[in-house]
């Protein structure tokens, strides 16, 4: 990931309405699917600056972050995670069959060959563990707030229950997420899109739509709209929205 982008989600994950909602809605699906199960040993992949470590601590006993970036992994360390490891997704130091729960939040996209990472991600899991994706959704969405995080796709949701299936794993969630914000999100990114191709907007400024300033009471109310589709998402798998998040099993 581009290092401004690292340095944005530093600053805005603790305020911002997209990353506590996703914290939300992704934790509380996680923690219904595994339905009082406690992971013993749960991998971050792709883990970033940490911001979903203390939700996977509640959900399991010992969680270990890994990045590509080891800025990234001290401030892990910081935050009271000291068993980082620096990897990529194609080559994971670990042993066969050594996590109970992998999670990769936002994390598949940067990586190019994304089912071998999976087949990687399979091979660590031990059988009955679980995988918990998130993606951001349709390719056509794809604006320079992409370039700049270094995705290399967005998914939909069979494109990533393929990714899965291919690793040998099955899938048991895959729902669209970030529902209820997707009508105002949708043309919005369509108008920045096409503002950009007319004013021939630069494809390596760092500009994103995290940059945006917005009152902390917009990210309060966006942050309820997003968070109050968990309810639902937890009895069914929504057909559409901003992102997708899946789980799958090793058989």
């Amino acid at each position: 990931m581009d290092q401004k982008a690292y340095e944005q989600f530093l600053g805005l994950e603790r305020d911002h309405w997209w990353f506590r909602g996703r914290r939300a809605v992704y934790l509380g699906l996680l923690e219904h699917h595994l339905g009082g199960q406690r992971p013993a040993r749960v991998l971050d992949l792709g883990c970033g600056n940490g911001g979903f470590l203390e939700g996977l601590d509640r959900v399991g006993d010992h969680v270990f972050p890994s990045d590509i970036s080891l800025e990234s992994l001290v401030t892990c360390r910081q935050r009271g995670f000291p068993d980082g490891v620096v990897s990529s997704g194609y080559a994971l130091p670990y042993a066969d069959a050594s996590f109970d729960l992998v999670c990769m939040f936002d994390a598949i996209e940067h990586i190019e060959d994304d089912e071998r990472a999976m087949r990687e991600v399979a091979r660590v899991l031990r059988p009955g563990g679980h995988i918990l994706v998130s993606v951001p959704a349709y390719q056509f969405l794809y604006a320079n707030n992409d370039r700049v995080a270094q995705h290399f796709r967005r998914y939909t949701r069979p494109r990533l229950a393929g990714v899965f299936e291919q690793a040998g794993l099955v899938v048991e969630r895959n729902s669209h997420a970030n529902i209820f914000l997707f009508p105002v999100i949708l043309p919005a990114v369509l108008a920045i899109k096409v503002l950009e191709k007319v004013l021939k907007k630069d494809a390596s400024s760092d500009h994103t739509n995290l940059s945006w300033p917005i009152p902390q009471f917009v990210h309060d109310l966006c942050f309820r709209l997003f968070a109050a589709e968990l309810p639902f998402t937890k009895r069914f798998d929504w057909p559409v929205g901003h992102s997708i998040v899946a789980i799958a099993r090793r058989s």
